[in-house]
C-alpha cells in the first residue's frame, strides 16, 4: 500500500529507479543545452517579475529537481513564464509602492499561495480546471501578454523612463518619451539584437540569449558602461548569496494575495497542462491532471521556500529538450546542476548584466509569443471563438492581466450557457436503408409519416426545459399533417434525474395527449423509469411510453399502427 502510494506522489522518481543506461547520453545533452537556455530567460523574466536577477536562477534549481521527482511528463522543463511573471508583476508593484524588499517578500508569499491553491485543487481531483481556460482564451492571453511586455520593455531598450505603469498611458506617450532616449543604452540593444538575430539566422540550434547575454555583460565590464549612464541589475554586488528579510513584514498584505494567487494557479496550471499534453501525446504516453496539479504546487512551493517566484510549464525550454532527444526527468536535474554551479560560482557577473540586454531579450521571446495570425484564422471557422480570443486580448490590454483573465472566463461562461440554453437540434428521420439520420435537404433521409422524432442537443435542466417544451409544440403545430407520435431522443438529452425536468415532460405528455399525439422517449430506459417512479406522487396516472433506443421506438409505433388498423378494419365488418 506504501509503494502504491509512494509511485502515485512521485511518478517522477518512480521513472528514475526504472531509467534505461542508453537515456544517459540524450539526457546530458538535453540538460546543458536546457541550461544554456534556461539561464538568460530566467534572469530576464526576474527583471519582469520586479525582482533581482538572482532570484531568477532561484527559482529554476530546486523547482526543476522537485519537478523530475513530483512530475508524470518527462520532457516537460518547469521555470520563469512570460505570463506569470506578468501577472505577478501586475499584482505585486502596486502592493509594493517601490518597496525592492517587500516587492520580494510579496512575490515569494503569492509563490507559496499559488503553490497551496494547486494543492488544494489537486486534493479534490480539480484537473478538469485544465479544460476552463479555452484555447481561444489562451490564444487570446498570451498575445495580450506578450504585446504587454513588449511595450513595458521599450522604454529599458531606448533608456527612457516610462511615464505611466498603464499600458495605453506608455503606449500613446511614447512618440514624445523616445526624443529623450539615452545613445548609450540604445546602442548595448542594438548590439544584443544584432547577437541575437545573428546566432538565430546563422545557428539556429544555439542558445542565441545566452550569447546575447554574455556578450554585452562582456562588454559592458570591458568598457565600463555604467559610467555612461547605462543601468545594470540591481539587487546583487557579490559576496553571499542575497537573502530576503521578514521582521518587517505585514502580514495584513495576505489578504490582497488570495484571489490573485489563486487566479495565478489556475492559468499556470492551464498553460502547463497544454505544454504537458502536448508533449506526452507525441511521444507515446500519457499524464494525469491532477498528478500534475500536485506537482505543480509542490515545485512552487519549493520555489517559494527557495526565495524564487512562481513557475509553470516552460514551453520554449521543453521544446528544446524534446528537439535533443530527452527521454527522462534527468534532463531537468542535469540543467539545475549546471544552474547551481552558475549561482554559487559565477553569480558576480551578474552585477554588469544592462537592464536593456535583459528587455530586448524579453522582445525577442515574447515576439515569438506574438501570434494574432492565430486569432484572426478564428474568424473563419469559429465566429464565436474569435470574439472569445479578440475580447480577451482586448480585456489584458485594457484592463489588465488579472481583470482580462476574468472577463475572458466570465464571457466564455456566458457562451457556455448560450450553447446550454438554446442549443442545436435536429429532426429525425429514415434513409432508403432503414439507418435514422438527422434530416437535410441533401443527404435524402425522409420523415416517418404520422412522426416527429427529435434530438435536443444538451442536457435538459430546470433553465432550459421551458424553451424545450415550446420547440416541441411549435413543430407540433408547424406541421402540416398533424402527427399521431412524438419520439425524443432521450440519450442526448436526459443526463440526470432534474425535478423540474420530469414534470415539465409530465405536463407535455398531457399536453400532447389532448392534441391526440402519443410521446415516446427513446434510450436510457432503465434511469427514466426509475426517475419518473420516484418523481411521481401518485400511482394512477398512465406511464410513459419509454423504450430502449429509436429503432424499437419506430417498431413499436408500426406494431400499434397495424394492431389500430386491424381493430378497425374489424369494427368495419358487418
Amino acid at each position: 500500500m506504501r509503494w502504491k502510494t509512494l509511485q502515485g506522489l512521485t511518478p517522477g522518481l518512480m521513472n528514475l529507479l526504472a531509467y534505461e543506461r542508453s537515456w544517459l547520453k540524450p539526457d546530458i545533452r538535453a540538460g546543458l543545452s536546457v541550461a544554456a537556455v534556461a539561464l538568460p530567460v530566467a534572469i530576464a523574466y526576474a527583471e519582469l517579475a520586479g525582482v533581482s536577477a538572482i532570484v531568477g536562477l532561484y527559482s529554476c534549481v530546486l523547482p526543476m529537481i522537485a519537478y523530475a521527482i513530483f512530475g508524470s511528463s518527462r520532457q516537460l522543463i518547469v521555470g520563469p513564464d512570460a505570463a506569470t511573471c506578468a501577472v505577478i508583476a501586475a499584482v505585486v508593484t502596486p502592493l509594493a509602492a517601490g518597496k525592492t524588499e517587500l516587492h520580494w517578500q510579496l512575490t515569494i508569499v503569492m509563490t507559496l499561495m499559488m503553490g497551496t491553491w494547486c494543492l488544494i485543487a489537486s486534493r479534490f481531483k480539480l484537473g478538469a480546471i485544465a479544460d476552463l481556460l479555452s484555447r481561444p482564451i489562451l490564444n487570446g492571453l498570451l498575445n495580450g501578454v506578450a504585446l504587454t511586455i513588449i511595450v513595458n520593455q521599450i522604454s529599458k531598450v531606448f533608456g527612457f523612463a516610462s511615464p505611466s505603469s498603464e499600458l495605453i498611458e506608455r503606449i500613446y506617450a511614447l512618440p514624445v518619451s523616445l526624443l529623450s532616449s539615452h545613445w548609450p543604452t540604445m546602442g548595448i540593444s542594438l548590439f544584443t539584437l544584432l547577437i541575437l538575430l545573428g546566432v538565430h539566422y546563422t545557428r539556429p540550434n544555439w542558445p542565441a540569449p545566452l550569447f546575447a547575454v554574455v556578450l554585452a555583460t562582456g562588454l559592458t565590464w570591458a568598457a565600463n558602461l555604467p559610467r555612461f549612464g547605462v543601468e545594470t541589475v540591481s539587487g546583487y554586488t557579490g559576496g553571499s548569496l542575497p537573502m530576503v528579510s521578514w521582521p518587517d513584514f505585514k502580514p495584513g498584505l495576505l489578504r490582497d494575495l488570495v484571489i490573485p494567487a489563486l487566479n495565478l494557479a489556475v492559468v499556470s496550471f492551464v498553460s502547463m497542462m497544454l505544454t504537458t499534453r502536448s508533449f506526452a501525446a507525441k511521444n507515446g504516453y500519457e499524464v494525469d491532471a491532477d498528478s500534475e496539479f500536485r506537482a505543480l504546487g509542490l515545485v512552487n512551493i519549493v520555489s517559494g521556500l527557495s526565495q524564487g517566484f512562481a513557475i509553470s510549464g516552460a514551453n520554449s525550454r521543453t521544446a528544446v529538450n524534446d528537439a535533443n532527444g530527452g527521454k527522462s526527468q534527468l534532463v531537468s536535474i542535469i540543467a539545475a546542476l549546471v544552474i547551481a554551479l552558475v549561482v554559487l560560482f559565477l553569480s558576480e557577473p551578474l552585477q554588469f548584466i544592462p537592464i536593456a540586454v535583459l528587455g530586448v531579450v524579453l522582445i525577442y521571446a515574447s515576439w515569438s509569443l506574438l501570434d494574432m495570425r492565430s486569432i484572426f484564422r478564428l474568424r473563419k471557422r469559429n465566429r464565436p471563438a474569435f470574439y472569445l480570443a479578440l475580447f480577451t486580448f482586448l480585456s489584458v490590454l485594457l484592463v489588465g492581466i488579472i481583470p482580462g483573465i476574468g472577463l475572458a472566463v466570465l464571457l466564455g461562461l456566458l457562451q457556455f450557457l448560450q450553447t446550454v440554453f438554446r442549443p442545436t437540434e435536429q429532426l429525425l428521420g429514415v434513409k432508403e436503408d432503414g439507418m435514422i439520420h438527422s434530416i437535410s435537404s441533401t443527404n435524402g433521409v425522409k420523415p416517418v409519416d404520422g412522426v416527429i422524432m427529435y434530438r435536443f442537443n444538451s442536457p435538459l435542466t430546470y433553465f432550459n426545459v421551458a424553451y424545450f417544451k415550446r420547440r416541441i409544440v411549435n413543430l407540433v403545430t408547424g406541421t402540416p399533417l398533424q402527427p399521431r407520435w412524438v419520439v425524443i431522443d432521450a440519450v442526448a438529452s436526459f443526463t440526470h434525474a432534474d425535478i423540474s425536468v420530469l414534470a415539465a415532460i409530465e405536463e407535455l405528455k398531457q399536453d400532447l395527449e389532448q392534441r391526440g399525439i402519443s410521446l415516446v422517449l427513446a434510450g436510457r430506459r432503465t434511469e427514466l423509469t426509475r426517475w419518473f417512479r420516484m418523481h411521481r406522487s401518485s400511482s394512477n396516472k398512465r406511464d410513459l411510453i419509454l423504450v430502449p433506443d429509436l429503432y424499437l421506438a419506430l417498431k413499436l409505433i408500426q406494431s400499434k399502427e397495424r394492431k389500430a388498423e386491424a381493430e378497425q378494419n374489424a369494427d368495419a365488418l358487418p
